[in-house]
């Protein structure tokens, strides 16, 4: 073995090492891992999962499960041949497939004398200060209570605006939002694979570096019917929680054990990065722009060199119709978009401050308006040559 190929192994040995070590980690389960595909749950894969996790917690390990399956689980009883398409249907699906879902985690744990809570939440209120923190306490104090705490989106009041979308992108929000040490993906697919899986010749990739890794991948969806997530999510999720400094570990449902215990099973991503705060993840990867401020040169400098506020002066011109709170992305005089963050004002105020001075509009308008249109700590870099 070259000396780039035994030092490769030995990272790759070592953040299995920090995997096994690991106390306190978020393990997502994927609908197509807890579900039949008739849309009913399947009780022997949620009791294999469930002995795994019990037995993680007899070692003195913390496990946070991010679950799938409560729409999935909800189109059987209502008598739907599949998984529906409309969004009301949908959330009239999870109110059914919820309780099922959480019944037979209850039911499932109860025997090995664990209790479950359940915690259900949409990506508004991983952006919400309050809701966010305030689930990031219930979720802390329930693990201190040495109950399991059972994580999905609350999909039946979401909306397609406010949706995560997929679990995987939760799970790795949720794995923040805990401070985890690492997280797990499980799927039913063992590995990421350079083409799809069905196809011969396909190879597993069993270690994740960088993003160069992955610059020949072809990045299909995987999975049955049953779930919204595929390869290209859980590679979604693993870029979020690896960036943030944190080991994540995408394999088979059958293997979560071999996972957990830092085997060489499926493919380990390596942390490339530091942790962020839970609210800057939230609004770089569980938001949508509801507008776009564009920017003069001056402006973009202060924001990504000197990680300054936005002020009005630095403003050219609105597009959107948002309000205070909502998030926008910040562009540049090319209009590629550098940074989104949370805006103070309605879109309508924005415009007759353009280029003026904060101390102007105080002056003018009252002490309302010597503010910035989006504060510092309500704002994130997006233009990767710019990071």
């Amino acid at each position: 073995m070259s000396a780039a190929g035994s030092s490769r192994a030995q990272a790759s040995a070592d953040v299995r090492e920090t995997v096994r070590n690991a106390k306190r980690v978020v393990v997502k389960a994927g609908s197509s891992s807890l579900t039949t595909t008739d849309g009913h749950i399947d009780s022997a894969r949620i009791d294999a999962l469930v002995r795994v996790v019990a037995t993680q917690i007899a070692n003195a390990r913390e496990i946070v499960v991010v679950s799938s399956g409560a729409i999935a689980a909800g189109f059987g009883p209502l008598g739907l041949k599949s998984r529906p398409q409309d969004l009301a249907t949908q959330r009239a699906a999870a109110s059914v497939g919820q309780g099922h879902l959480l019944a037979n985690y209850a039911a499932s744990f109860g025997k090995l004398n664990l209790t479950v809570g359940q915690v259900l939440v949409t990506a508004d209120d991983m952006g919400r200060r309050t809701h966010h923190r305030n689930a990031q306490r219930t979720l802390i104090r329930l693990l201190e209570l040495g109950v399991v705490p059972i994580v999905n989106e609350n999909d039946t009041v979401a909306t397609e605006e406010i949706r995560f979308g997929d679990n995987d992108r939760l799970a790795a929000l949720v794995a923040h939002l805990v401070h985890a040490d690492a997280l797990v993906l499980l799927s039913d697919v063992d590995a990421l694979y350079d083409g799809p899986p069905s196809q011969p010749g396909a190879k597993v990739i069993p270690d994740v570096q960088s993003a160069q890794d992955l610059v020949d991948v072809t990045l299909g969806s995987a999975g049955t019917g049953a779930g919204t997530g595929g390869m290209r999510t859980k590679v979604e999720a693993a870029r979020i929680a690896t960036a943030a400094g944190m080991p994540v570990v995408l394999t088979g449902s059958e293997q979560a054990e071999a996972a957990l215990s830092g085997e060489c099973v499926g493919t380990l991503f390596h942390p490339t990065g530091r942790r962020k705060s839970t609210r800057l993840l939230w609004l770089e990867y569980a938001t949508e722009a509801r507008g776009v401020l564009s920017l003069d040169d001056g402006a973009v400098a202060a924001l990504t060199q000197r990680q300054a506020s936005l002020l009005p002066a630095g403003i050219t011109a609105v597009v959107g119709d948002f309000v205070a709170g909502d998030p926008v992305d910040l562009a540049d005089t090319n209009g590629r978009i550098v940074a989104r963050g949370i805006v103070n004002f309605d879109a309508a105020e924005i415009p007759p401050l353009l280029g003026r001075s904060t101390r102007e509009l105080a002056k003018e308008l009252g002490p309302a308006y010597e503010r910035e249109v989006v504060h510092r700590d309500d704002l994130v870099i997006l233009a990767a040559d710019i990071r």
